[in-house]
């Protein structure tokens, strides 16, 4: 091993496990320079600036989306070990949640790996200029991904995009600023990656760049930014991967969560257990505590879904694949009563997610790497899983781009009306309803996102906040499932369902140890 490339997975080792500090330490590491010279050695840089996002602590275990838990399509165990959970699905989440810090922490660390590539670029030796520019691309595209899910969880950051001093405490920047580095980088990216990765699934693409751009511009035209001039720019690049004809969707909705890098993974985190990074947010973590496997594992039941939610759901094949409805409960001889989610005699009287239960399936099965059941009784339950996190799919471009044309354009588009279409259809819905106005149609939309992406990582929650939903979302809660534990006693306080109070919880509190690392910071308004 080269004596440059020793030193490099020192470095890369000591950055994954170590100082947590949103500064890290120069001192104490070696400089950019030092630990890689030639594009082969430059590889393990950009994979640690990938797997960074990965692990427990970051967006891997289901405490990567503990703030985003003030949505309808989450809820957790009214009691239990899930606090942590509760508090945010109760709009009382604190600076000192401790789950709460893998939402920090993952993008930092990914921001630190992609300053260290863009800062050392120009010296490794390419063999050509377009191999450089697929490198740095990455870079810019996961440095603009990180600062994307930190500024619209905790508001104005710091913008760090190069090496500084240990000693330094830089200032946190508006939103704004925040936005403009991340737009910036997104262009950068969209010029210098390329369309595909052949045999190299997980790698940032032209495509993903483009994506990404139009969920940040939709998202710009929303609260707090408001800049409605961004829905135009938002359909221009949703339109754009449309158009391209890279991708298209799954036939079957269920299969979308069961395969890896299927047709309408636009961009995903990759997971291998064996390889020592498993996805721990699926499987397990979201069987209800009511279930446990013939080899004696229970339930983790750490998410579910509100009952609302489901029950506005759409009567629908997709519906049918979301949510899981009949739960097994294992009997001291060792058989299994069927039970309906509602039914008295289970614990919570919530409905699950089906479509996170399996992990990845064996080909031909519905059985996969986290729970292994039939229909009638539940064979073995797993934690751990290879089943990538889809932060892009297609459809979400599809509905990104119906949303943002009829913004755009004063009234829904026929091209709008298509893509929204295309989604229902896979979903078993009829098309929707011509004629409607600009802002029914955006809501129809904002309904159908919901349903096609329940629970997936923050995305329902991003639309309420940018949309101001809170209020309505409150309103619709149902109070009497969640009465035998006063699970909702402080929301209910009317300081917390109307008014400026409310506002604040569109934003997660900055990390109490953040806070204290950085004594000149101001802690986000209602914390």
């Amino acid at each position: 091993m080269k004596k440059g490339y020793f030193l490099f997975a020192i470095f890369m080792l000591s950055m994954l496990s170590g100082c947590l500090d949103l500064v890290e330490n120069p001192k104490a590491t070696l400089t950019p320079g030092t630990y890689f010279k030639t594009p082969e050695e430059l590889e393990g840089v950009i994979a640690a600036m990938y797997r960074a996002l990965a692990p427990d602590d970051a967006w891997g275990f289901a405490g990567g989306f503990t703030s985003y838990f003030g949505s309808d399509d989450l809820a957790t165990h009214p009691g239990s070990n899930k606090i942590d959970f509760r508090d945010f699905d109760r709009l009382q989440g604190s600076a000192g949640n401790a789950n709460m810090e893998g939402q920090w922490r993952g993008p930092w660390r990914s921001i630190y790996q992609a300053n260290a590539i863009i800062s050392a670029i120009d010296k490794v030796e390419f063999t050509s200029d377009s191999q450089k520019n697929n490198v740095v691309g990455q870079a810019y595209f996961i440095r603009a991904l990180s600062y994307y899910y930190l500024t619209r969880t905790f508001g104005d950051l710091p913008i760090v995009t190069e090496s500084i001093d240990v000693d330094d405490r830089p200032d946190r920047q508006p939103m704004k600023e925040v936005y403009t580095v991340i737009l910036d980088d997104l262009q950068k990216a969209e010029s210098y990656l390329p369309d595909s990765w052949p045999g190299q699934p997980g790698k940032a693409t032209k495509y993903a760049a483009k994506a990404l751009l139009a969920d940040v511009y939709l998202n710009m035209a929303g609260y707090p930014l408001k800049e409605t001039s961004n829905y135009s720019l938002a359909a221009t690049k949703a339109k754009e991967v449309i158009q391209s004809g890279k991708y298209s969707l799954v036939a079957d909705y269920g299969d979308v969560f069961k395969t890896n890098n299927n047709s309408e993974a636009i961009f995903a985190l990759q997971y291998n257990t064996a390889g020592g990074l498993p996805r721990r947010g699926t499987g397990q973590f979201c069987v209800p505590d009511d279930e446990t496997s013939i080899k004696g594992q229970n339930g983790w039941h750490d998410f579910c879904t509100e009952v609302n939610f489901f029950r506005n759901a759409p009567k629908c094949k997709r519906t049918d694949e979301t949510f899981l409805t009949v739960i097994k409960k294992k009997q001291a001889d060792d058989t299994f009563q069927l039970l309906a989610w509602d039914d008295p005699k289970t614990n919570t009287q919530h409905p699950y997610y089906k479509k996170f239960r399996y992990g990845v399936a064996a080909p031909g099965t519905t059985m996969g790497d986290g729970l292994k059941e039939t229909d009638t009784e539940i064979l073995e339950m797993n934690p751990s899983t290879d089943k990538t996190l889809d932060l892009i799919r297609y459809p979400m471009v599809l509905l990104n781009y119906a949303e943002a044309s009829a913004m755009a354009s004063g009234a829904p588009t026929a091209d709008g009306y298509d893509a929204i279409n295309l989604v229902r259809q896979r979903a078993g819905l009829k098309d929707l309803t011509s004629g409607l106005s600009q802002i029914a149609f955006r809501d129809s939309v904002v309904h159908e996102r919901a349903y096609e992406c329940a629970g997936e990582f923050g995305v329902r929650w991003f639309d309420i906040v940018r949309l101001e939903l809170l209020p309505q979302i409150i309103s619709e809660r149902v109070v009497g499932e969640y009465e035998k534990a006063q699970y909702w006693e402080n929301v209910l306080n009317p300081t917390y369902t109307s008014g400026e109070q409310l506002k604040t919880r569109y934003l997660a509190p900055i990390p109490q140890t953040e806070m204290e690392r950085n004594p000149n910071w101001k802690q986000n308004p209602g914390y």
